[in-house]
């Protein structure tokens, strides 16, 4: 029986959990963020590389721009990494779940929503006439015989 994936890689206790507070910003640069979350600038580049949740703007100088999402992703790779033990491929499994999920609960709730609604009347009659042409054509010797004679000509049915 071996060890699970999301076990953590040491055997040392994990950090005790720390609640982070965001300020109501527009935009944090990756200093702040790290200072927010306690780890380094470096950790936050690597996450970016290891995660593609995680994937702030940049400015016209090249500068990590995070929005608030962008923290709070940040916030919940520390939460799996650092407080669950998991590793990096098991965390980039459980947002990839996750978004799985949130994606499938959003197309359920649109179609929950969608109203059902009859076919327009005008729809319903055009697809009648339709068929009965249909029908007439496919019926009609004359049809039969007008397509062996493209057959035979190279042309299509519909010629005249």
């Amino acid at each position: 029986m071996g060890m699970p994936k999301h076990a953590p890689t040491k055997t040392a206790s994990l950090p005790t959990p720390r609640e982070v507070v965001i300020p109501d910003k527009l935009y944090f640069r990756i200093g702040d963020v790290a200072k927010l979350l306690g780890v380094e600038t470096y950790v936050l580049r690597f996450w970016e590389t290891e995660f593609p949740q995680m994937r702030p703007n940049k400015s016209g100088t090249g500068q990590r721009l995070y929005r608030k999402r962008d923290v709070e992703m940040a916030r919940k790779v520390q939460r799996l990494l650092h407080e669950q033990g998991y590793t990096i491929a098991g965390a980039r499994k459980v947002l990839a779940q996750e978004a799985a999920s949130r994606s499938k609960s959003a197309q359920l709730s649109l179609l929950a929503k969608a109203p059902v609604k009859a076919p327009d009347e005008k729809i319903v009659k055009l697809r009648g006439e339709l068929k009965d042409l249909l029908g007439i054509l496919s019926d009609s010797p004359e049809h039969e015989r007008k397509g062996r004679q493209a057959e035979a000509s190279g042309g299509t049915l519909f010629e005249t």
